[in-house]
């Protein structure tokens, strides 16, 4: 696969052959009582279905910011919001912190996910059950959002969706709020693991060179190219075609149209009948490539959870050009 476009890695800190086929769009999956409830939720329906049984807000509102420690190289510092939740937050809504509540502490590559007794523990306490709906909302509906839509998934919750344009446009539109926070009765989440959603540095190294693998790199062109870098190693997986999760962002925030998203996914040269493997920095931004993907009915999907805060610093692995 050749590249479009070239980027570069960095260290965080937590404060098959014939016609392509046509990607088409994901089927809203029935709900009963909560009707149509589809991967992208938008605001109108979001407060019509406020208080509804079975429907639970998650907020989890957080942030990705740098600071240059060298010519080229940045640190990222990963944070949560907690203190914006308490102040205002969507009726009924509970908070995920993205840096302490899903990821597990005991691994030494930076906001990797918890691993199943932990993830339930949380979800269970935020009163998110087997049968819970549940509604993710960050900032302006992007990878923080997704991110918690990717991690529910890979512990077999189907039931998840992203708040369009997300806490930003909620507010823009004068939709109700309120402060504090909110403590919903206990559920019981059983995590039902689905390995093929996450790959280790070791499956992805395996698969290298595999006939018909999109392998994406949602990190910015910079980074891609080893312009720029965070961490020992800047540069790329070797294979790998830059497409920065902008690519999928509307402007003004949330998610492209299909048909527009549609266009520039066709455009790339990627396709529906092929698997995907994508990678960021810490698996985070890579998950706004594969839930838009999964917008336009995609199915086999999966992100390198340790991305670059992992290849980048293990001299094992090979990078790119």
């Amino acid at each position: 696969m050749s590249p479009v476009a070239r980027g570069a890695a960095v260290g965080a800190v937590i404060l098959s052959a014939g016609a392509p086929a046509a990607y088409g769009e994901f089927t809203a999956m029935a709900t009963g009582d909560l009707g149509e409830f589809g991967p992208l939720v938008t605001t109108e329906w979001l407060e019509a279905h406020l208080g509804d049984p079975g429907l639970r807000v998650v907020d989890v509102r957080g942030s990705v910011t740098t600071r240059p420690v060298g010519p080229g190289v940045e640190e990222a510092i990963y944070r949560g919001a907690p203190e914006e939740y308490r102040a205002g937050h969507i009726p009924g809504a509970v908070y995920v912190d993205w840096t302490r509540d899903i990821v597990d502490p005991d691994d030494p590559v930076p906001a990797q996910v918890a691993g199943p007794e932990g993830f339930a523990a949380v979800m269970s306490a935020r009163g998110i059950g087997d049968a819970t709906r549940v509604v993710a909302v960050d900032h302006m509906g992007g990878q923080f959002a997704t991110r918690l839509w990717w991690a529910l998934r890979y512990y077999g919750h189907e039931g998840v969706g992203v708040l369009d344009g997300g806490w930003n446009r909620w507010v823009e539109e004068g939709r109700p709020v309120e402060p504090g926070d909110v403590s919903p009765p206990r559920a019981d989440f059983h995590p039902q693991t689905r390995p093929e959603l996450r790959a280790t540095a070791e499956e992805v190294k395996a698969r290298l060179g595999e006939a018909g693998l999109q392998l994406i790199d949602a990190r910015d062109a910079a980074q891609y190219t080893g312009a720029k870098r965070r961490g020992r190693r800047g540069g790329h997986i070797p294979g790998a075609l830059n497409v920065p999760r902008e690519t999928f962002f509307a402007e003004g925030g949330g998610f492209l149209p299909l048909d527009a998203m549609r266009g520039r996914v066709e455009a790339l040269g990627l396709r529906p009948d092929r698997p995907t493997l994508a990678y960021c920095n810490g698996g985070v931004a890579a998950t706004v490539v594969l839930f838009n993907l999964f917008r336009l009915g995609q199915g086999r999907l999966t992100n390198y959870d340790g991305s670059w805060n992992e290849w980048g610093e293990r001299v094992d692995l090979p990078v790119g050009p």
